[in-house]
């Protein structure tokens, strides 16, 4: 079972940017894919970005498309979320999980991260 680290998170004005990492206690499969979700109060996880741990081309969830990005992979145990742009909408909870499976559902996702905050102030 691969252990998740999340750190990056903070606090942020509107239109500021914070780079989020996630480190893995050991290197995943290059197959194996690597998400991220968002939490805030009362609501479901939210599907924020996935990719498959050997890196190509992430996909994104349509609130975040053209602000955040995903790099890093199969050089180091740690995944990278670039987030730019952003609004107050994207203060949540940040987790990262991984799974062999490609799918923005987090009910696929059985290894999870602890999570960092992100905070956007007007």
């Amino acid at each position: 079972q691969v252990q998740l680290t999340e750190s990056g998170g903070g606090s942020v004005q509107a239109g500021g940017s914070l780079r989020l990492s996630c480190t893995a206690s050991q290197r995943p499969y290059s197959r194996t894919v690597m998400a991220w979700f968002r939490q805030t109060p009362g609501k479901e996880r939210e599907f924020v970005a996935l990719n498959r741990w050997r890196g190509g081309s992430a996909f994104y969830a349509d609130s975040v498309k053209g602000r955040f990005t995903m790099s890093g992979y199969n050089a180091q145990n740690a995944v990278y979320l670039q987030m730019n742009s952003l609004k107050q909408d994207d203060t949540a909870i940040y987790c990262s999980a991984v799974d062999e499976r490609y799918d923005c559902d987090q009910r696929a996702y059985d290894d999870w991260g602890q999570g960092t905050q992100v905070t956007v102030a007007s």
